[in-house]
């Protein structure tokens, strides 16, 4: 007969052989992860006494916050479309599109939004096309921005990275990479041969620039203008001015083009443009924004909160009237008017209205 209770006991054993085994086994990958933990602590201590403390391998180094801090495009459609609620800090961003399009009405509202905490900017005029009555009249607080026309485009970039590289700057714009002449070219004649110096120039500049950007946390926004350059069998296709460096280099990148013009009455009131975000490598890309801009003054900001919040539930519309914080207001023009008169009152939808949007992001 089979006894059951030796069975039993060498069941018994056998588990405990498995246990004590599966037991040694931990121990040991437990000693394997300590040693592992304690050659790489040792690694980084040497990698930070050789090179720097610059060089220490550690993501919280480098990112403090789970996410980039952000500038606002002074758009909220636009900050929409960008997934992030603004463009990230530290980083080149370009804006390129035909003339006339909003390039640099953009680029001033950046600084404005910017300005807004107490930054100082910077904007780099290259074409010598600024008007400073018009930045002051879009919200450009011209005290605190510093204004550079050099007279080279060596002198430019070296000035950017000097710029980037204190971290005292929140925003640089840079306006345009189309403009930008090499002392090459001032020396020799109207004919002389410059193929490619531009593109090489933005090649060795944007390698020394991204690499202070990083540490410093500017935003660098480059803005550039299109061409046409013929391509065998398929016409002539649109490509930007200073080569592909830039467009390598660059987080964000945004197309913009006019859509058609605004009326008021028998006058031409503004533009109407699409803004499309090409390329983003913090948020999904190919989104788009229609925007307007009126002739002096700008993107219409209280035109796109009332329409936002109206949109979220943050202001209720009532026929053809708006209920604001329980004011009642006849029509669009009146709330809009409200708005621009009460700062406070519009920066708390705003804050109401940013928080629906862009927190869960």
């Amino acid at each position: 007969m089979i006894n059951s209770n030796r069975i039993y006991t060498r069941s018994l054993s056998s588990a405990a052989e498995i246990i004590s085994e599966y037991e040694g086994d931990k121990l040991h990958d437990n000693e394997k992860a300590l040693e592992k933990d304690t050659a790489l602590r040792l690694a980084i201590s040497q990698v930070a006494g050789e090179f720097g403390r610059d060089s220490m391998l550690s993501l919280r180094r480098f990112f403090g916050l789970r996410y980039a801090p952000i500038v606002s495009t002074g758009s909220l459609k636009l900050d929409v479309a960008l997934g992030l609620g603004g463009l990230p800090k530290g980083r080149i961003v370009e804006i390129y599109g035909p003339e006339s399009s909003g390039k640099t009405t953009l680029g001033l509202h950046i600084i404005k939004e910017a300005q807004k905490h107490g930054g100082y900017c910077a904007f780099i005029d290259v074409e010598n096309a600024l008007d400073p009555s018009l930045a002051e009249s879009m919200g450009v607080n011209t005290d605190r921005l510093l204004i550079a026309r050099p007279n080279s485009a060596e002198n430019l970039l070296s000035i950017t990275n000097t710029l980037a590289k204190s971290g005292s700057v929140e925003v640089i714009v840079v306006d345009s990479v189309a403009a930008l002449t090499s002392q090459y070219e001032l020396d020799v004649g109207i004919d002389g041969p410059c193929r490619g110096i531009q593109s090489r120039l933005m090649t060795q500049a944007v390698r020394k620039i991204s690499s202070s950007l990083c540490h410093s946390g500017t935003l660098l926004v480059f803005l550039n203008q299109v061409r046409s350059r013929p391509c065998e069998g398929l016409g002539y296709a649109t490509v930007t001015c200073g080569g592909n460096a830039l467009e390598f280099y660059s987080a964000v990148r945004m197309k913009i083009f006019r859509k058609g013009l605004i009326r008021e009455e028998d006058e031409i009131a503004g533009l109407s443009v699409c803004v499309e975000v090409v390329k983003n490598k913090l948020a999904p890309a190919m989104k788009m924004a229609d925007l307007d801009i009126i002739y002096g003054k700008g993107i219409p900001y209280e035109a796109e909160v009332l329409e936002m919040a109206c949109k979220q539930g943050v202001i209720m519309k009532r026929d053809s009237g708006y209920c604001i914080e329980g004011q009642i207001l006849e029509n669009k023009n009146k709330a809009e008017k409200y708005l621009a008169e009460n700062c406070e009152i519009r920066d708390k939808v705003v804050t109401v209205l940013r928080s629906q949007l862009f927190d869960k992001i």
